[in-house]
């Protein structure tokens, strides 16, 4: 009983976790959702707004940083099964983005408004395409993995959880982290810049610089030698080949 409920508690995790990231592409591109960056209701002013949003994007910072952490890992598997570890990570990852849209305050001062044709569908094709690379990435590392399905699969199955090699697919073999990449493309893209989204947009950069700064100290740890030659010769996030 215990295995099926670990397994049906990372199915739903996994569901929120789809339901959060498909409402990101809509709430990030104003696009048929209810509330997104430039919609809903206004701030009373301009710095509540900024004070408001700021919070929100502090606490999913700060729950995607720490939980992520081996520290914090090795501490929360005490009180919470390993099998379910990384659905609770995905599941509070998620909730902390559906807040952020939810509570998101607006503020539509224009920064930029791209309105010629070409300009304006180049800026949608590359929205597009920043999110089919994180997509796309997340499978060629293990996108089940990733966002914890194996782990309560194995579990129900009564087998083990053995870790996956780093292996360098198609993207990887360009860029180490075309995740972020993917999501600093697709929140810089877009024909109208509000303050608003220029605010999200920068604060996610920062967070997406000093993220990967932790990331890389972290898979240095787990993979040795093996992640040092990687990105000896791999770029962080600009497919620009290094010198040899």
């Amino acid at each position: 009983m215990g295995k099926t409920i670990a397994f049906v508690y990372g199915v739903v995790s996994y569901v929120i976790f789809l339901i959060a990231f498909l409402y990101a592409i809509g709430f990030v591109g104003n696009i048929g959702v209810p509330k997104s960056i430039d919609s809903g209701p206004q701030a009373a002013t301009f710095t509540w707004a900024m004070i408001v949003n700021l919070v929100l994007l502090s606490i999913f910072a700060i729950q995607h940083s720490v939980m992520a952490r081996p520290a914090f890992k090795e501490w929360w598997t005490r009180y919470v099964p390993k099998s379910i570890e990384r659905s609770t990570y995905v599941l509070l990852a998620s909730l902390a983005l559906l807040l952020l849209f939810w509570q998101w305050r607006p503020m539509t001062g224009i920064v930029w408004n791209v309105e010629s044709t070409i300009g304006s569908s180049v800026l949608w094709a590359l929205f597009f395409l920043g999110w089919a690379i994180v997509l796309i990435s997340t499978f060629l590392i293990n996108h089940f993995d990733l966002f914890g399905l194996r782990q309560v699969f194995l579990n129900y199955k009564g087998e083990e959880y053995t870790s996956l090699n780093f292996v360098e697919r198609f993207f990887y073999k360009f860029v180490r982290h075309p995740i972020m990449l993917g999501f600093i493309i697709a929140f810089w893209a877009t024909p109208t810049m509000t303050t608003g989204h220029l605010l999200f947009a920068i604060v996610t950069t920062v967070y997406v610089l000093a993220a990967i700064q932790l990331e890389e100290r972290d898979n240095v740890n787990v993979h040795g030698e093996a992640y040092e030659d990687y990105r000896s010769r791999v770029s962080m996030l600009l497919p620009i080949p290094k010198k040899k």
